[in-house]
């Protein structure tokens, strides 16, 4: 199947998730989702033609990280392999800087734009990339907030609710989060 895009789903404790390789390694990851139809849905909508297949060693390591990461320990995805695919080059750029950011740390799109010398306008930008981001945990795009602390966008399944469940596993506080207006 050399060259041929596979995937495989995996139950974590928010849910089921799906991961997506080829031989130059994760191409996609779907964060959890309650049914396991959604994920899979969407998992070959990012790839399709995608193949469902058995993991292997290296693939399988990654599911039992992210496994792990949903039940609360600690992990790092520094060496995962990754392939995102054709990438304008200032999204490769954002997913590079924000690939660094460790268990815990935060920071803002606006943050991002300056530590890749672009102007505070180009904070959207940042944005657009994190919502497009194809690997999601892996390159750690709930760890990039709005300025000010708030929570920001997530296109991932539960919106912003789940980022803000991801940014609670890794101890992160977070301002409360208003529902609506108590007139």
């Amino acid at each position: 199947m050399a060259g041929q895009s596979q995937y495989q789903l995996f139950e974590t404790a928010a849910g089921i998730a799906a991961i997506g390789w080829a031989d130059a390694g994760v191409t996609a990851l779907r964060l959890p989702a309650p049914a396991a139809s959604e994920t899979e849905r969407a998992m070959l909508r990012r790839l399709p033609g995608a193949l469902r297949a058995a993991p292997p060693a290296g693939i399988a390591a990654v599911i039992d990280a992210a496994t792990r990461y949903f039940a609360g320990e600690r992990i790092e995805f520094f060496t995962v392999a990754v392939d995102p695919g054709e990438q304008p080059p200032f999204f490769a750029r954002v997913y590079d800087h924000v690939r660094m950011l460790g268990w815990g740390e935060t920071t803002t799109y606006g943050a991002v734009a300056r530590a890749l010398d672009a102007g505070p306008e180009q904070a959207r930008a940042v944005g657009q990339a994190m919502a497009t981001n194809p690997v999601p945990l892996i390159i750690p795009c709930h760890r990039v907030m709005a300025a000010g602390g708030g929570i920001g966008g997530f296109s991932a399944p539960g919106g912003s609710q789940s980022k803000a469940r991801m940014l609670e596993l890794e101890g992160v506080p977070l301002p409360p989060v208003q529902q609506g207006f108590d007139f």
